[in-house]
């Protein structure tokens, strides 16, 4: 899918423009290409396929079916590579080189902390590849790193500290809500599930995106989590007697549950495995929260899903359980989730 927001960048025409806004922090030396840069490996990864693929980028860009539904909404929170050749990049003593696909894999990995590499695509719009193309570029370079699935062909791709650190220096100064980047593989058990919810959110945009709103950002559940355990326990430290319980009232957890359309019920909060914040078509910010389900959702844990107003998403579709805002409250009908269908 081209995106002109991409592709009619003036900075991709404008090479003095491009050092002027990646150079903020950095030295004033930018170079267009594939070649230099001490951690640049790539002029030994067939540079024939390279030059080719260049060439061509444009036709590429608007032919290829199987590219990402909207591959750039996370890259638009970084200042890096946008064009098909690639540019030397600075991080502290460091220089890397990229081109905006990968650009675009730094910042989806990151946002999402682990991606499998079959549902990442590679410059040309195909399936990456972790010994070719630019996750085999990514990975010599020292910005990510692999780790096999079991049972699964493809690999999970996350950051590395350095991929991390990458994006970090380079993130836009002025986004309206910012986009958490995540570094690390999860633990092996946790794997198969977490890839799922990449694989979620494309449902979620596509369907979001035929209705003309867009993906602002998403947010994980362990940064909700994390978010509530800090205000759980903000004022124990004040306290000489803290027994290690906080001492938050049930009335102000679920005050805090509102607060942040988080449904509370049997006395705790519910997190979703995503939420994914959009822009509606006419301007309104709005949410949606996610669940990924396995057949093993069953009982108790299968009704509190159900119960949560989360979407659903079981591996091959996603349903809609209630309705974006109020914490699972529903604005409009309400479909049959496919939790609904485990409990039967």
């Amino acid at each position: 899918m081209f995106d002109a927001r991409w592709g009619d960048d003036p900075r991709d025409s404008d090479p003095r423009e491009a050092d002027h806004s990646r150079d903020r922090d950095h030295d004033n030396t930018r170079s267009l290409g594939r070649g230099g840069g001490g951690s640049d490996r790539q002029s030994g990864d067939e540079p024939s396929r390279d030059a080719r693929d260049d060439a061509r980028w444009p036709n590429r860009d608007r032919e290829a079916p199987e590219r990402p539904r909207d591959p750039h909404v996370f890259a638009r929170h970084v200042d890096l590579p946008r064009g098909p050749e690639r540019e030397h990049v600075r991080d502290r003593d460091r220089t890397y080189t990229l081109r905006g696909s990968e650009s675009r894999t730094l910042a989806t990995v990151g946002a999402f902390r682990v991606v499998s590499s079959g549902d990442l695509r590679d410059r040309d719009g195909s399936r990456s590849n972790r010994r070719s193309g630019d996750l085999r570029h990514l990975r010599e370079q020292g910005l990510i790193e692999t780790a096999r699935v079991p049972g699964y062909r493809d690999h999970a791709v996350a950051l590395t500290k350095a991929g991390h650190s990458l994006l970090e220096r380079h993130r836009d100064s002025h986004p309206e809500r910012h986009q958490t980047f995540h570094a690390g593989l999860v633990r092996s058990r946790e794997r198969e599930h977490d890839l799922q919810v990449y694989r979620a959110y494309q449902k979620a945009e596509e369907r979001l995106r035929e209705r003309g709103a867009h993906v602002e950002r998403v947010v994980l559940d362990h940064e909700l989590k994390s978010d509530y355990q800090r205000w759980l326990r903000e004022h124990d430290k004040d306290h000489d007697d803290y027994d290690g319980h906080p001492e938050r009232t049930a009335e102000e957890i679920q005050e805090w549950a509102a607060e942040h359309d988080l449904p509370y019920f049997d006395d705790e909060v519910h997190f979703p495995d995503l939420r994914v914040e959009y822009v509606e078509p006419d301007g309104r910010w709005d949410r949606e929260d996610i669940e990924v389900v396995t057949p093993h959702y069953r009982g108790a844990h299968g009704a509190s899903v159900a119960r949560s107003g989360f979407s659903t998403y079981s591996g091959l579709t996603i349903s809609i359980s209630g309705s974006s805002g109020g914490g699972g409250g529903g604005r409009g009908g309400r479909s049959p989730s496919i939790i609904e269908e485990l409990l039967r």
